[in-house]
């Protein structure tokens, strides 16, 4: 049994948070009711935006950035709220929560000095934050958005930027004694999109790691976040996407506890309304069907006119699969499901592993659900975390003979 015995983690890039004045109301209002709504410790996976960053540490040329005063408010706010973070979702790198983010959101890609900085500088204020004792974790883009691919040499710019984040990294472990590790988020568009294709990417990637003489930290350094919702989302099998992982010794430092929303049954027109409903102009809500062959099909985006009088190939497949972060206490709303079961065996094949991922609930959707009036954001926070704490507590408990 290796599941963490770190608080429970929530990420915070629900709470919209341009400053760290923003940030730091999101915790008092949010996140500490949340905790006292629980009963049990959480913690703060934090987002901090790159203007939120800026604020608390300045770039150094050739060296680890340096941190400014603020970090200290942020490591006392945390304090005074009786929370921890251990770890830092550092993919949307700008505005999460603007009118239209779509693609956007993968943008800076890592073929950029803007991602790789910004990671360096978001490790370094969590190193400085991060509990005794405790490792950290950063998830982000899975290298870019496949559409925006300006080249043969991609790929290896992205591993160039890499291979300088995890040199940080192993700096910033010599000079703090806090090893922090970087997790690659596969999701459905992306460059590294399914366990295949990570599971391709990775030895290319040690390769230019042993090339540069770099190989030893990048293994420590490097690895990925497992995204429930995304692996589900293409009708992968959790358990054996994350035992073909641990075979090949990619390390998962991260599983964002997420689910994704199912149709079932794409006959029923009735259904179909109700999925029509989430459609929204803020995120990318990247759609997946299975044909009875095995054949995945794919749309970029959800669509009104899409769900209204789908194409023949969705139209007859046995099921849809949607990317949108949706409650993960629910097994269903409405006439939709979700991928709760996927979520539940991710959960007990992490806990067969001989080493424990950071755990984090990031369903970031509360704004945009479909809704009769705002969602009670506490209580529906507290009901996800309750219901997790729970189904961890069962995994927990010793076989009985």
């Amino acid at each position: 049994m290796s599941l963490s015995t770190l608080p429970l983690s929530y990420c915070s890039n629900v709470h919209p948070a341009q400053t760290l004045d923003e940030v730091l109301r999101g915790l008092a209002q949010f996140t500490a009711p949340t905790r006292a709504a629980c009963g049990f410790p959480i913690a703060a996976g934090l987002w901090l935006a790159s203007p939120v960053i800026a604020e608390l540490a300045s770039p150094a040329p050739n060296a680890l950035p340096a941190l400014t005063p603020r970090v200290a408010e942020l490591a006392a706010a945390l304090r005074d709220l009786d929370l921890t973070c251990y770890t830092l979702n550092t993919f949307p790198y700008g505005n999460f929560h603007s009118e239209r983010v779509k693609d956007q959101v993968y943008l800076p890609n890592w073929t950029t000095p803007e991602r790789c900085d910004y990671t360096i500088a978001s490790a370094r204020v969590l190193a400085e934050i991060l509990a005794e004792g405790c490792d950290g974790s950063l998830s982000t883009v899975p290298l870019g958005f496949k559409r925006h691919v300006d080249g043969d040499d991609f790929e290896q710019r992205c591993i160039t930027h890499l291979l300088a984040v995890a040199e940080r990294l192993d700096e910033l472990h010599d000079e703090t004694g806090r090893c922090i590790r970087l997790a690659i988020e596969p999701e459905p568009f992306c460059v590294l999109e399914t366990t295949a294709e990570t599971l391709e990417f990775f030895p290319r990637l040690m390769q230019a790691a042993e090339t540069a003489g770099l190989e030893a930290i990048a293994r420590r350094h490097l690895g990925v976040c497992f995204d429930v919702c995304h692996q589900a989302l293409e009708f992968e099998d959790v358990a054996a996407s994350i035992a073909a992982l641990k075979a090949r010794d990619i390390r998962i430092n991260k599983l964002h506890i997420t689910c994704a929303l199912r149709l079932a049954d794409p006959s029923d027109a009735d259904a179909r309304r109700e999925l029509a409903a989430f459609v929204e102009p803020r995120y990318l809500h990247q759609t997946l069907a299975r044909t009875s062959q095995g054949v995945i099909l794919r749309r970029v985006d959800l669509e009104t006119s899409f769900c209204e009088t789908p194409p023949a190939s969705f139209a007859t497949a046995p099921e849809w699969r949607v990317h949108f972060h949706v409650p993960v206490h629910r097994d269903q709303i409405g006439r939709l499901q979700t991928t709760q079961a996927e979520l539940r065996q991710a959960l007990r094949t992490v806990a067969a592993l001989d080493y424990a991922p950071h755990l984090e609930v990031e369903t970031y959707t509360w704004g945009v659900l479909p809704t009769r009036g705002p969602a009670p954001l506490v209580e529906g926070l507290t009901s996800e975390l309750k219901a997790v704490h729970g189904w961890l507590s069962e995994l927990r408990q010793p076989a009985t003979p």
